[in-house]
C-alpha cells in the first residue's frame, strides 16, 4: 500500500486483533460478573442523591412551591432551568443514533447505545420538573392531557406549555422504542450466553423471540431505519418547541426568533459534552478502550467545537439585535445580563461555553481523555448557567423597577437539582449493570473480515 493510500485509509474503529468471541466477552462480561465494590459504592452515593430528590419532590408536593426561591417577579426559577437543561442533555443520543446512522457515520457505533440510553434517562429527569412545578402533580395528568372530562374543559392547545407536553412525550416515546429496537439482537446474545435460568428467561422475554434468521434481520433493519427517520425531525422540533416557552412571550430577552436554532445547537452541544463525560468513565471502568477509541472521542470533540461556535455566534447575535432594534427594554435586558447583578452567571456561561471549548482545537487535547475531561465538565456547567441566565435574569428586572428582586435558591431547589443528577446517574449505573452498553451486533460488523450483510450497518 502506498503512503498516499495509507493516509486516506480511515483509522480502525475497533483496535487490536479482536475476535468475535473476545468482543462478546468484552461487552457482555459486565452483565455476567458480580458487581464490583466500586459499582456498589457508586450506586450507593447516586441512590442516596436520588432518594433526596424524591424527598424534596414530596416535600414540595405537601408544602407547595412556596418552599422554593421563586419570588415576584421571578416566577420561574431552577425548576424550568433544570427542565430545559435535562431536555438538552437528551438530544445527543438521538443525534448520534438517528442522524449519524442515516448519514452512514460508522464511528457512531461504539457510543450510540450509551447515548440512546442517556436520552431516555435525561427525559425522565426532565419530566419531573414541570410536573412538580404545577404545584399539584397528582392532578397533572388530568389538566395536561387532552382527556374527556365531566366539565367539558379542554387543555389550552394555544399554550406553548401544552406544546411541551406533546413534543417531549412524543420524543421520549420514539426514543425509547428506537433504543429498545436496537437492543433486540444484543439481548438475544445475552440470552444465549446466560447460565442462570432467571437471567435466560428475562433476556429471552426482552429479546421477543429473536432467532437471528434472515427474516428477523430484514424486519429489524426496516424498523430501525423507520425509527431513525422518525427520530431525526424530533431532534430539531423538540427543543424548538421548548424554546417557544420563551420566544412567544413579550418579556425582553425572550421574544426573539433566534431561540429555536439557538436552543437546538445548545442542546446538541450540552448533550455531546454529557456523553463524553460519561463515556470516558465507561471505557475506563469496563476496559473498552479498544472499542471506544480515541478516534471516537476526537469525533465528538469536533462536534463540540462546531456547536460551541454556533452558541457563541448566537450570544453575539442577541446583543447585536438588541442594539439594532432600538428597543430600550431589550437593550437594557442584555446589558444588564453582562453588567448587572447576574453578571457572574453570564460570564461563567460565556467562559465555559465559548472560551474553554476552543482548547479542543489542539489535537493533543482533543485526543486525550484526561485533558478533555475538565473541558466537557465545564461545558455542562456552562450550559446549565445558560438556562439559568435566560430564565432568571430576564424575569428579575421586569418593566417596573419597583418589582425587581434577586433570586436565591432554597435548600429544596438545590436538593431537587442535585437529586436529579443522582437519579440520572443511578439509572446509568443500572443500565451498565444489566444491559449491553455497546451495540454488539453493529460493532461485530466493524471487525476485519466481517460480512457486509449481517446486521444493520452504517
Amino acid at each position: 500500500m502506498s503512503e498516499q493510500s495509507a493516509a486516506l485509509t480511515p483509522p480502525p474503529l475497533v483496535t487490536g486483533s479482536v475476535s468475535v468471541r473476545q468482543l462478546d466477552n468484552a461487552i457482555n462480561g459486565p452483565l455476567e460478573s458480580f458487581p464490583t465494590m466500586r459499582w456498589w459504592i457508586a450506586i450507593s452515593v447516586t441512590g442516596t442523591l436520588a432518594a433526596w430528590f424524591f424527598y424534596c419532590f414530596t416535600y414540595t408536593a405537601l408544602v407547595g412551591i412556596g418552599s422554593w426561591g421563586n419570588n415576584n417577579p421571578v416566577g420561574w426559577g431552577w425548576a424550568i432551568t433544570n427542565f430545559v437543561f435535562w431536555i438538552g442533555i437528551g438530544h445527543a443520543g438521538t443525534l448520534i443514533s438517528a442522524i449519524l446512522f442515516l448519514l452512514r457515520q460508522r464511528w457512531r457505533t461504539g457510543i450510540a447505545r450509551f447515548a440512546e440510553a442517556m436520552t431516555i434517562f435525561a427525559v425522565i429527569c426532565a419530566l419531573q420538573f414541570p410536573l412538580i412545578h404545577t404545584g399539584r402533580p397528582w392532578l397533572a395528568w388530568y389538566w395536561l392531557l387532552p382527556l374527556p372530562n365531566a366539565n367539558n374543559i379542554w387543555v389550552n392547545f394555544r399554550s406553548p406549555l401544552m406544546w411541551d407536553v406533546v413534543a417531549v412525550s412524543t420524543y421520549g416515546l420514539v426514543s425509547a422504542m428506537f433504543w429498545y429496537t436496537g437492543l433486540l439482537p444484543d439481548l438475544a446474545t445475552a440470552r444465549y450466553r446466560a447460565t442462570n435460568g432467571l437471567r435466560k428467561f428475562v433476556y429471552g422475554l426482552l429479546s421477543l423471540g429473536w432467532n437471528g434468521s434472515n427474516r428477523s434481520w430484514s424486519h429489524y433493519e426496516k424498523a430501525y431505519l423507520l425509527f431513525a427517520g422518525l427520530s431525526t425531525p424530533l431532534v430539531l422540533s423538540v427543543h424548538s418547541v421548548v424554546s417557544f416557552d420563551f420566544a412567544v412571550s413579550v418579556i425582553p430577552g425572550w421574544h426573539t426568533t433566534i431561540f429555536p436554532p439557538y436552543f437546538v445547537a445548545g442542546a446538541i452541544f450540552s448533550g455531546f459534552a454529557m456523553v463524553a463525560t460519561l463515556i470516558i468513565l465507561l471505557r475506563k471502568a469496563f476496559h473498552l478502550e479498544h472499542i471506544i477509541t480515541r478516534d471516537h472521542l476526537e469525533a465528538m470533540n469536533r462536534i463540540i467545537i462546531a456547536t460551541s461556535l454556533m452558541v457563541g455566534y448566537a450570544y453575539l447575535t442577541e446583543f447585536f439585535i438588541a442594539w439594532y432594534s432600538g428597543a430600550a427594554y431589550e437593550r437594557f435586558t442584555f446589558i444588564n445580563r453582562a453588567t448587572g447583578p447576574y453578571a457572574w452567571a453570564y460570564w461563567t456561561m460565556v467562559s465555559c461555553n465559548v472560551l474553554v471549548p476552543q482548547l479542543l482545537w489542539f489535537k493533543r487535547i482533543r485526543r486525550s481523555p484526561l485533558l478533555m475531561y475538565p473541558i466537557v465538565i465545564l461545558v455542562n456547567v456552562g450550559m446549565w448557567f445558560e438556562r439559568f441566565v435566560i430564565v432568571v435574569s430576564s424575569l428579575a428586572g421586569d418593566y417596573l423597577p419597583a418589582n425587581w428582586d434577586y433570586f436565591r435558591p432554597t435548600w429544596i431547589d438545590i436538593g431537587l437539582f442535585v437529586g436529579s443528577i443522582g437519579l440520572f446517574l443511578t439509572l446509568v449505573l443500572l443500565f451498565c449493570r444489566f444491559l449491553p452498553t455497546v451495540a454488539l451486533a453493529e460493532t461485530k460488523a466493524l471487525l476485519p473480515g466481517s460480512q457486509a450483510g449481517g446486521g444493520h450497518h452504517d
